[in-house]
């Protein structure tokens, strides 16, 4: 099993920032952030392996960056330029040899 503790999560005025934290309780390959809203299904934001390959969902290119800290089997999203549409519950993500495994989930609001 993968326990996954989320934080940074909050309220932010439209075109600040938030930095989410993902700390894995053993090394992945890859971890990534999907979100969701009420009504919707979960969609990934971003995800990165090991090596540091990324993938980036449209809506967030140029604006979100993910990054891992190996050592600390950790990974991060830091979200700048928000925009409402970005309001959502963050979920983080690991798939590796023990399957999909997710985090709890930390709200992020944006305000108008």
């Amino acid at each position: 099993q993968v326990q996954l503790v989320e934080s940074g999560g909050g309220l932010v005025q439209a075109g600040g920032s938030l930095r989410l934290s993902c700390a894995a309780s053993r090394s992945i390959f890859r971890m990534g952030w999907y979100r969701q809203v009420p009504g919707k299904q979960r969609e990934l934001v971003a995800d990165i392996t090991s090596g540091g390959s990324t993938n980036y969902a449209d809506s967030v290119k140029g604006r979100f960056t993910i990054s891992r800290d190996n050592a600390k089997n950790t990974v991060y999203l830091q979200m700048n330029s928000l925009k409402p549409e970005d309001t959502a519950v963050y979920y983080c993500n690991s798939r590796g040899v023990l399957g999909d495994h997710w985090g709890q989930g930390t709200q992020v609001t944006v305000s108008s």
